[in-house]
């Protein structure tokens, strides 16, 4: 049995624990266990002392808060200290460091670079023109050897907000009509299209939006352009479509608010003299929807996305979204509405999602039969052409657990015969929330797992599996059943059938659900889904829809009530029966009350036969022609309404890619929207460099240093992409005024 050591420590010394101690003499430091010493070493030393405090972490005898609290070093530096010991021993520490070697960029070198760039060539085309690595090339301008955009002075033709401000009240075709020519010429058809110019500009509105044009492009927003109808006239679909995005993440959020915002400030965004007004573009939208081509555009670019995305298109979330109407020239069906848990007019929008919230598609019912209606007939048909890399029939045929994807969704959804078809026919795996969990399951089952979101997050929680079977004996299935178990002893269930998922990942697919929510949340304070894009209706086409029959409303309404006041009735009845009144001068009256009752309750009995015999015999949908003229509506068109929600998409994908590269720069992640927030709506100076082919966009500072550190970041990503702006060869290149050195 090995003996403890007394905690003695020698005259002098520095206490690091009861055990270790320090004592320092003659420029040497030397370590002590109790009264023995075991290590000396010199006291600027470093390389020692970090050998001999990551031995003692590591071997147990100290912790590292005692040896940060004696040493005053810092954290870092001694978990970095014990993660080389534990990786690479004693020998790790006095490896000598590798040198730079010969530099490549030489003074000859970095001076035929220096020249290219003041050229205007970009950073890849310099590159290849010295022979170097373009990061080679990168490191040398990071490092101040090479100046990629050299401090030119401003154009001196360009104007200001007060003098844009001055001509563009001055012009004689309208505000801000500043090309009359053009516009001539595109009235009288000689013309189709303004050309994209852009002028010297300082201080212009919303400048900061033109950040978002790498993200806009990479999302799709100029793909399959040539699907929608051409536009004639000055404004082309290029420009109307790069509007609607600004709009979006500039949170105009209506058309109408167009008439709020300096025509001409936003003009110089599109390199125009100014954007259409509100009737033109009223007019354009009108234009792009006809003939169903939003839906066609928007198709090719769900499609897009995921196969941009295999792995996120794996796993999709449904969920529906009553988009509210409060207008007069129709009167919809009446839905409820969870947020509001009132009974309201509307349309239900069905989204589909991926895991980190980002939209595909979603699919429009003016009359809604449910989620599985939607699911059955539109969803599903259209994911089995569109999710990428399915499993072949053989392979399925080879791995009977084997899903060719798996859908997420909430309770309404919960349906064992639906659950059953979709595996048997397609092979199509299913999650949701249990709807009938039977009793709760003994706590000793629990055990506590460690869960990664696909968000990256990790969570902890107590979870418990079996194997349960859901349904009757004909029409059930077996599924696995997971249950969490919440601090308060509360069991959450979920089943699923993706019978291939291993270690309970299924609960993190579930829970990753409100992704979705919070996606519906912030579209609807941000970016307006549910404003009215269409005030015009149609014709609703009743020969392919079975409405609710309202007949059969009156009828079940009617029960209900009967229901209701029978429960009373015969409450009261028997409150009368087993409670009779004591003194004989009352009881008269008490034997009248109770038949009375009885009375009431024999003839609620009765009418309530008579009201479930006309429900039984009344049916509870109707085709629309079959509908009384009363209850007949028109829908709203879909048209345009598809065509702002798809760019509301896009906007939303190419917001959530920027965040993505200024979250780096936060430690609270919901900050990095808010930032871009303020960036789109900032100012910017917009200094065209035609000769050279580049368009120079100089961000205004932001509130504070740390915003404009993580936009500077943002903006020298967006740089190194080597953007150019669509229509034209213009080169994007985007600096922060007054950037602090980092």
């Amino acid at each position: 049995m090995s003996q403890a050591l007394l905690p003695m420590i020698p005259p002098g010394a520095t206490r690091i624990n009861q055990l270790v101690s320090v004592v320092r003499e003659d420029d040497k430091w030397t370590y002590f266990v109790g009264l023995q010493p075991i290590f000396t070493h010199a006291e600027t030393d470093r390389q020692s002392f970090r050998l001999i405090t990551a031995q003692l972490v590591s071997q147990g005898t100290c912790k590292q808060v005692e040896i940060i609290s004696a040493f005053g070093v810092s954290k870092n530096s001694v978990r970095r200290s014990v993660i080389k010991f534990c990786d690479g021993g004693i020998s790790a520490f006095f490896q000598k460091r590798k040198g730079r070697g010969v530099a490549v960029v030489t003074e000859e070198v970095a001076a035929s670079g220096q020249q290219l760039l003041d050229a205007g060539k970009s950073k890849r085309e310099v590159a290849n023109a010295l022979g170097i690595k373009y990061d080679t090339l990168r490191k040398a301008i990071d490092r101040g050897q090479l100046c990629e955009h050299p401090v030119q002075s401003e154009p001196d033709a360009a104007s200001d907000k007060s003098q844009r401000t001055q001509q563009d009240a001055a012009a004689e075709m309208g505000t801000a009509c500043t090309r009359p020519g053009e516009r001539v010429l595109a009235a009288l058809g000689f013309l189709s299209g303004a050309s994209t110019l852009f002028e010297p500009c300082r201080d212009v509105s919303f400048g900061g939006a033109l950040c978002a044009l790498p993200a806009l492009t990479e999302s799709g927003l100029f793909r399959h352009l040539d699907r929608l109808p051409n536009l004639s006239g000055y404004y082309t679909t290029l420009h109307v479509m790069t509007l609607l995005a600004y709009m979006a993440l500039c949170r105009i959020k209506a058309v109408e608010q167009l008439q709020y915002a300096p025509p001409g400030e936003l003009g110089k965004l599109l390199g125009l003299d100014r954007i259409p007004e509100v009737r033109c573009l009223r007019k354009k939208l009108a234009q792009l929807s006809l003939d169903n081509a939003p839906q066609e555009w928007a198709g090719l670019l769900s499609q897009d996305w995921l196969c941009d995305a295999p792995e996120l298109a794996g796993t999709l979330y449904v969920d529906g979204h009553v988009r509210l109407y409060h207008g007069y020239k129709t009167k919809l069906p009446k839905k409820y509405v969870s947020r509001q848990r009132l009974c309201l007019r509307g349309i239900t929008d069905y989204w589909v999602n991926d895991a980190l919230g980002q939209p595909f598609f979603l699919v429009e019912r003016s009359v809604d039969h449910g989620l599985l209606e939607v699911l059955r007939n539109d969803i599903v048909p259209r994911l089995l052409q569109e999710v990428p890399n399915q499993p072949t029939e053989q392979e399925l045929k080879e791995a009977p657990h084997r899903s060719r994807f798996v859908i997420v969704f909430d309770r309404e959804g919960y349906s064992p015969v639906f659950f059953k078809e979709m595996w048997q026919k397609h092979r199509i795996a299913c999650i949701t929330y249990h709807k009938y969990p039977k009793e709760d399951w003994p706590e000793e089952e629990f055990t506590e797992k460690q869960l990664t979101l696909p968000s990256g997050e990790q969570i902890s929680l107590m979870m418990a599996e079996r194997g349960s079977w859901i349904g009757n004996r004909q029409t059930g299935l077996w599924v696995r059943e997971i249950r969490k178990l919440s601090r308060k002893g509360h069991q959450t269930s979920l089943v699923s059938t993706a019978y291939e998922q291993q270690d309970m990942n299924d609960a993190a697919l579930l829970f990753s659900r409100w992704s979705q929510e919070n996606f519906f949340q912030y579209m609807m304070e941000h970016f307006a889904i549910d404003a009215l894009n269409e005030y015009r209706t149609e014709e609703f086409p009743g020969t392919t829809e079975n409405l609710r029959n309202p007949a059969w409303r009156e009828l079940d309404n009617q029960l209900r009530s009967v229901n209701g006041k029978l429960k009373t009735r015969r409450a009261r009845f028997v409150a009368l029966t087993l409670h009779p009144e004591a003194n004989e001068k009352d009881v008269a009256k008490w034997e009248q009350e109770k038949a009375e009752a009885l009375e009431e309750v024999q003839r609620l009995e009765h009418e309530r036969e008579e009201v479930k015999k006309t429900l039984k015999e009344t049916p509870k949908q109707v085709s629309w022609e079959a509908l009384p003229e009363d209850h007949k509506f028109e829908r709203l068109a879909p048209s345009r309404k598809q065509l702002v929600d798809t760019v509301k998409m896009l906007a939303y994908r190419a917001e959530t890619a920027m965040s993505y590269v200024v979250r780096e720069h936060f430690s609270h992640k919901d900050e990095a929207r808010g930032l871009l927030r303020e960036l789109f709506r900032s100012e910017a100076d917009i200094l065209p460099d035609v000769d050279g082919g580049v368009l120079n966009v100089r961000i205004h500072g932001l509130a504070n240093p740390r915003s404009n550190r993580a936009i500077g970041h943002l903006l020298n990503q967006l740089n190194a992409g080597e953007w150019t702006y669509p229509g034209t060869r213009l080169r994007l290149c985007y600096t922060i005024a007054d950037r602090p050195e980092s």
